[in-house]
């Protein structure tokens, strides 16, 4: 047994036992778009040489992952990601002008960037573009009460909101403008607490010693016809979200602190499912921590 432990690779689950690191390696692949919905996992016998573990711990492994809804399983077949559902939560996003005109307070926002830009690499790959296309970006900051609350960073997949930069962002949000014009079919989020870059502390009157929530958000649309190879999407994860409706099953709230309940709202995560829709925008969205609390509710 002490032999087959010294094979194992170097893994940050290496405290647990044998079958648990197995499991929990393929849990990580799953929230980490590895494997979407649907597609083959491993078998039984790529995963005995991968971990130098017996079939009875992998197997053990697998069952435990059906058990908790995270992957199918067919005899003389293989071992499938589950459908979507399973292994991810309904995203609401809702319009921030509207959440604090809804709170009787007053809403303005402040313009710093609007303009075409070449996406380096990275970026376009998110957005699902080759390297130097051109993207809409956006620096926008959000005050209520004429206190900065958000400063929003936003690129733009110009094919799916071609008259973007032509809007009045003082008068509507971006987020207003691109749910009607693009409707969201799948989201990618993550949440963090961090620190504001020095721009970013400028923009919010903060110091850049304090510490902020930064939500991280990628929208899709539904899929549609063939693109153009420049315009595939790049993979990605999702959780799912078809219209822009208000249903929230469960979720992160981010919401000021000076809110009622039922105040603005935010969910998260970097990661959850290979998305197949086309990428419409990517927003990194920062919030003075000592502005705003973050609350979470659970619906069996």
């Amino acid at each position: 047994m002490r032999a087959m432990s010294r094979t194992l690779p170097p893994s940050p689950h290496a405290q647990l036992a044998p079958y648990a690191q197995v499991k929990q390696h393929l849990k990580d692949e799953l929230a980490g778009g590895r494997f979407p919905p649907g597609a083959l996992m491993p078998s039984e016998a790529e995963l005995v040489a991968q971990f130098g573990v017996s079939r009875m711990t992998v197997s053990r492994a697998l069952r435990e992952l059906q058990a908790e809804g995270l992957v199918n399983r067919v005899q003389g077949v293989g071992t499938f990601a589950a459908p979507l559902h399973r292994v991810s939560s309904t995203l609401t996003i809702r319009d921030l002008h509207e959440e604090i005109v809804a709170r009787g307070r007053r809403y303005h926002a402040v313009v710093h960037v609007s303009r075409r830009e070449k996406a380096p690499a990275a970026l376009a790959e998110r957005l699902g573009l080759a390297a130097d296309a051109e993207v809409f970006h956006t620096l926008i900051v959000h005050h209520e009460d004429g206190v900065p609350i958000q400063c929003e960073d936003r690129y733009v997949n110009p094919a799916c909101a071609p008259g973007y930069l032509e809007v009045d962002f003082t008068r509507t949000t971006p987020t207003q403008y691109l749910l009607d014009v693009a409707p969201l079919w799948q989201a990618q989020y993550a949440i963090e607490a961090a620190l504001p870059s020095a721009e970013e502390a400028r923009l919010l009157g903060i110091r850049p010693a304090d510490p902020c929530l930064v939500v991280v958000r990628r929208t899709e649309s539904a899929p549609g016809p063939a693109l153009p190879a420049a315009l595939q999407p790049a993979s990605g994860l999702a959780s799912q979200n078809p219209s822009r409706g208000e249903e929230q099953s469960a979720g992160t709230v981010l919401r000021p602190r000076s809110a009622p309940r039922g105040g603005m709202s935010k969910v998260a995560e970097p990661h959850l499912l290979m998305s197949r829709g086309t990428p419409i925008t990517l927003a990194r969205l920062v919030h003075p921590g000592a502005r705003y609390m973050l609350e979470g509710r659970f619906e069996p």
